[in-house]
Order: C-alpha cells, then structure tokens, then sequence
C-alpha cells in the first residue's frame, strides 16, 4: 500500500520528543563544515532532474571504481545464483545509484518532503490500521531497510500524523551530520544504541512509534540467526524483545522508488504477529524472522534498491551449530 498525499500545513504538534533530540557524535571543525555545507547546499539547490543526474554519475563512478563492488556481486551470487553475471552487474549498479541518490537527497534541508516527490496512493488495510493504532494513542514498531530511501520514507511519516523516533547510530563528518540534522528537523525523534530497548519501550508506552532498520549484520553474541535469501543472517533481536515487551503492533514500511527515480510511494503492510506456543527466545527468533522474510520479499521485487555493498553476511554461526 502507498501512503496517501501529506496534509499541508505539517501538524505542529509532530516534533521530536525534546528527550530524544540529543545529537551524538562527531561534527567537523568550524572551517570545514562551512566549506561542506556551501558544498552541499549548491547540490541542493539543482532542479531534481540535474541533481538525480548527478547522483547517477556518482553512482555509476563508485561502482567503475569498484569501491566495495566485490562485496556487492558475491552478494548477489550468493542470492541469485540463477542470474546471469551481466544481470547481477546491472542490480548492483543501481544498488550504487540508490545509495547515491539517498545521500544527495537526505542533505536537503527542507524539513518536509514535497508533495509532487510523493506518489499518493489509496491506502491498504495495513496502512488504515497503523493509523487506528497512533489515533488510539498507542505506538508501532517500524521496520525498514537500506531500501528506496530509507530517509525520505521515515520523514514522510510525520507528515501523516505518525509520531516517529528512529534507532540510529552515532555519526561522525559534515555529510553525515546534516543528515541528523534533518531527522530532526523532520520531526524524527533519535535513539541511540545504548539503552535503545528501554527507550523504544518507553517511546511506544507514549504513543510513539519507533522505526528500525532491520538489515544490519550484529555480532554473533547480540543478535538472532535468521533466514535471508536461503542464508542465516545474524540480526537484531531489539524489535521482537519490544514488541514482546509492549505488545505493540509491528509493521514493515518500505519506500519504493518508481522507475523514473524521481518519486517515491511508502508501502506498508502489517501487522506482522508474534507466534504463538513458542518458548520466549524461540519467539523471539521466530518474529525477527518472519519480519525478515517480508524484508526479503520487497528486495526480491526491486533488486537495485537495495544496498548489497553491506556485507550483511559477515556473521555466521559457530561451526557444529
């Protein structure tokens, strides 16, 4: 399902709870982040078309350079074994051009995503009933992937009515702090990894909802093995302990481009139920894997939209398990 089109103006109550607007990590000196920023500031002042243009160019550049395009293609052999090489080239080539895009876009200042960027759409039942859920004051948990543009679907939400927080990491240059700057700006609230289950907790406790990417390799001691095309995939296991904790609904968000690359539709679908007659653990595991396969599902769909230079495989289980 795609979100319907935002109301304008952007509800004032939807800003960032001041408990979770804290900036942790590392800004640049005075000089260079004033240089970077006139830097990306001329980017953002291109028409989408050129900017979209350049982001292709730089897409196509890291991919010709080979930067991590190895990681990419054993992937994407790993995955899809049945694809021609010439096949698994052009998936990982738009893989590049997304990220691309995703970075050109998310430095943007503007603290709402225009209307004409977003494609509106009838919403589904999973979208009807993730919004029952935020009028009835509760929260959701949110997952998504490295997918489309991760940062452009979570800021859409706000626009609709969706108190949102996201867990994220502690960032570290100009580039990257923009880019949190705009989280909140958005009206994105920010958990950090230490004490993340707790806050998530709480968030969903006041009718929050709190977003997670879902696609990350964890270390073997933190995270849950799970199936990802046919491969076990260490994997956080924050959103199944929540969820378990809380009862909240969860729901998978993704934000799909459409092929000119120039618009961007957010499907939902959900909620995706805990099993049931299962140990705690086991329900655990078996959750983060169900949200997993329907991660999986929409990858399968739009290939080259998502980012298989992550070596998302790196962890495997010990030997004999």
């Amino acid at each position: 399902m795609s979100v319907p089109a935002p109301e304008s103006p952007r509800p004032a109550a939807l800003l960032p709870p001041p408990r979770l607007t804290q900036v942790l990590g590392e800004r640049p000196g005075r000089v260079v982040g004033w240089l970077a920023n006139r830097v990306m500031d001329a980017v953002c002042a291109l028409s989408p078309t050129k900017r979209d243009a350049l982001a292709r160019f730089v897409g196509w550049l890291a991919f010709t350079l080979g930067i991590r395009r190895r990681v990419a293609l054993e992937n994407l052999a790993h995955a899809y074994p049945e694809k021609s090489e010439a096949e698994r080239r052009r998936i990982a080539l738009g893989a590049y051009r997304t990220m691309a895009r995703v970075v050109l876009e998310s430095i943007d200042e503007k603290d709402l995503v225009e209307p004409p960027w977003a494609e509106p759409e009838v919403p589904s039942e999973a979208w009807k009933a993730l919004r029952e859920t935020v009028a009835r004051g509760q929260g959701a948990l949110l997952v998504t992937a490295h997918f489309g543009n991760w940062e452009r679907a979570g800021k859409l939400l706000p626009q609709r009515g969706i108190p949102l927080n996201a867990l994220v990491r502690p960032l570290k240059g100009a580039l990257n702090m923009r880019i949190v700057d705009n989280r909140l700006r958005a009206g994105v609230g920010l958990i950090y990894p230490k004490g993340a289950i707790a806050q998530a907790h709480e968030a969903v406790k006041l009718g929050e909802s709190v977003l997670m990417l879902l696609d990350q390799a964890m270390p073997a001691k933190v995270g849950v093995f799970v199936p990802f095309f046919g491969r076990p995939a260490s994997t956080t296991p924050a959103l199944a302990v929540v969820a378990q904790r809380t009862g909240a609904p969860v729901f998978v968000m993704m934000g799909i481009r459409d092929e000119s690359g120039l618009k961007l539709r957010v499907e939902v679908e959900g909620p995706i139920l805990p099993p049931e007659g299962l140990g705690e653990q086991d329900a655990i595991t078996a959750h983060t894997a169900a949200v997993t396969a329907v991660l999986e599902k929409y990858i399968r769909r739009y290939p080259d939209q998502w980012l298989w230079l992550h070596r998302r495989w790196k962890v495997q289980p010990p030997k004999g398990e």
